[in-house]
């Protein structure tokens, strides 16, 4: 019987560079959310993907950038705190070329490069892209990382995922399952729920309401013979953004209404019954005690 491997693999990178798209491939469930919109992923989220002579532990981390908030340094600091306990660090970068923010990741997985097992490189969109465009790309990122491996990929199609995570596997130190074989993250359902009423927001509303919506589930509650009850509270910084999700006669909050109802009921494999509000919080990403609230502490650590 071969030796059982374990490990914590973080998945590092900036804003909308595909972290999340490729943390769902890998585990081949969609357990952390998407969208178009940069710094979707606000805390990490642990995905455990466990096999009989194997289990994963992958850390989708918020996009490495800049804060201007309490909400942003709590982002940041997430990031930084996956950098620490990581057996394995991944870095996803655009394939279609390298920008300022996708240098400060290199050069944070250079200053980590002998404490991890194994770091590599991960050129995502490759699907979107051309190959002059990629060979430049790969020739940019051997000049911050010259002995780092270099991978090829599309989280969203699934171009040479397989083989990074074999990759994975092999370089995956002995150790003992930290999880049970049946849980897929450490986040509990209404966190889960929550994350996915505010995709549901983001999808619908692009442009409208970029980062100013937070979602709170208030209550689940089980009904014998009846749906599961859900009620949860958005939340937004001015009377304006409100009326933009709530929109003409409501219409725009049941649209929201109807897409996150089939997400969490394909998730949580039942039918419930979903009560949306939406409420005005001004200036919730500095309020740091109300981040707490949402489990986002920028302060902890």
């Amino acid at each position: 019987m071969s030796e059982h491997r374990s490990g914590y693999v973080a998945l590092l990178g900036r804003p909308n560079v595909g972290k999340s798209t490729l943390l769902n491939r890998f585990l081949g469930e969609d357990c952390a959310i998407v969208s178009p919109r940069p710094q979707t992923t606000r805390a990490n989220l642990l995905g455990i993907l466990s096999r009989q002579t194997y289990q994963i532990i992958f850390v989708d981390t918020p996009g490495i950038h800049q804060p201007a908030t309490a909400l942003g340094r709590h982002m940041v600091r997430s990031s930084s705190e996956a950098l620490k306990d990581a057996d394995i660090l991944l870095a996803l970068v655009d394939a279609r070329g390298v920008r300022a923010e996708d240098r400060r990741v290199l050069r944070l997985l250079r200053s980590r490069k002998d404490n991890p097992v194994w770091t590599a490189v991960l050129l995502n969109k490759a699907d979107l892209t051309d190959r002059e465009t990629v060979e430049k790309t790969v020739a940019d990122c051997r000049r911050s990382l010259p002995d780092t491996d270099i991978f090829l990929i599309s989280a969203l199609t699934g171009e040479n995922v397989e083989a990074v995570l074999n990759t994975v596997v092999e370089k995956l130190p002995s150790g003992p399952a930290y999880f049970p074989e049946d849980q897929l993250t450490d986040r509990n359902e209404r966190f889960l729920v929550a994350e996915f009423i505010r995709e549901q927001v983001l999808f619908h509303l692009r442009e409208e309401i970029p980062h100013a919506v937070a979602v709170q589930v208030e209550e689940m509650k089980e009904r014998e013979g009846r749906k599961t009850l859900i009620q949860a509270t958005v939340y937004v910084e001015r009377e304006s953004q409100k009326s933009i999700i709530i929109g003409k006669h409501g219409d725009m909050l049941k649209q929201v209404g109807v897409t996150a109802r089939g997400r969490i009921e394909k998730f949580l494999d039942r039918p419930i019954y979903l009560e949306l509000w939406v409420k005005v919080k001004h200036n919730w990403r500095k309020d740091e005690a109300f981040l707490k609230r949402l489990g986002l502490d920028a302060q902890a650590g």
